[in-house]
């Protein structure tokens, strides 16, 4: 039986590990490292080179991530293109206006036209930041923007810097790669680098059902645990139905009993509290029979 608590305390502090994190307001630092400007929404460019994953920084620049967030969420870079990779510089994203193979809807095109006030921050730019594209007004950046290749001092404080690289630097390094012509100051490469689709999902509520998974399992094996204490204290035949309802026929002693149903019941209050979809329609009615059996003790 002190195993059995054991058990069900532990699923209990799992459950109270999962709520705190869910409701944790800066919870999405304990799933993903090493940079503490990052929110947890992540986005994923699908290229023809390879999968290019980045993160925002909401509080470095939130207009700017509201946009491109946006953005993104519309579909608007899907069938756009990497129009500049400069090696060691930046691999530039097309504006969306003119980028794309495929036309926009009204509200692809709606968003697509609008501009951002320039974000300008102390965020300095290294490999793998995103700075947004601008024309010479600071205020001018649109749907444009830069992946560093490489560290840019000189662009520090002059464009706004709004996310990084949080997987995908091995496409980046593919990219460098390709045979490239120079058009003025820019870089181009001489394929067409196409973002065939995007998606877009968010950390925190990631790694929480990876931790509800985890507690699904905890939970299904201890109520496999209940079962089990359960047949050691009564027969094979311990049910019987009277008034549509089921009821234990004295095996053992009823303080024996009424530990087991009220780790059967903690077990359930556990499940409701955490992941109500978790059948456990063997146990479920049996929980409400605690105290009639406690009565007739």
């Amino acid at each position: 039986m002190a195993a059995l608590l054991r058990h069900a305390a532990a699923a209990a502090a799992a459950v109270v590990l999962l709520i705190a994190a869910a409701a944790s307001t800066d919870g999405a630092t304990s799933f993903y490292a090493s940079d503490p400007n990052l929110g947890s929404a992540r986005v994923v460019f699908q290229t023809t080179h390879g999968d290019i994953e980045f993160g925002f920084f909401p509080h470095v620049a939130p207009k700017t991530v509201e946009h491109i967030y946006k953005l993104v969420r519309l579909g608007c870079y899907n069938t756009n293109h990497f129009f500049r990779v400069d090696k060691g510089f930046v691999a530039q994203v097309a504006s969306v206006v003119g980028g794309r193979t495929a036309p926009m809807n009204d509200e692809q095109q709606e968003e697509a036209e609008k501009s951002v006030v320039g974000e300008f921050s102390t965020v300095k730019h290294v490999r793998g930041i995103l700075s947004m594209g601008r024309h010479s007004d600071p205020n001018s950046g649109g749907s444009s923007f830069s992946i560093l290749l490489g560290d840019a001092p000189h662009l520090d404080g002059q464009y706004a810097v709004f996310g990084r690289l949080t997987k995908g630097d091995d496409t980046l390094r593919k990219l460098e790669q390709l045979p490239t012509r120079r058009e003025g100051i820019f870089v181009m490469p001489i394929e067409r680098i196409s973002i065939l689709s995007t998606y877009y999902y968010d950390v925190d509520l990631e790694s929480c059902e990876a931790e509800k998974s985890i507690l699904r399992r905890r939970l299904s094996e201890s109520a496999s645990e209940v079962e089990r204490w359960r047949r050691n204290l009564h027969s094979p035949s311990i049910w019987k139905e009277r008034n549509n309802r089921v009821f234990y026929q004295q095996q053992k002693p009823w303080v024996e009993v009424a530990k087991v149903m009220a780790a059967e019941a903690e077990l359930w209050r556990l499940v409701n509290a955490a992941v109500p979809e978790l059948p456990l329609p063997s146990l479920q009615n049996r929980f409400k029979l605690l105290p009639d059996l406690i009565a007739e003790a």
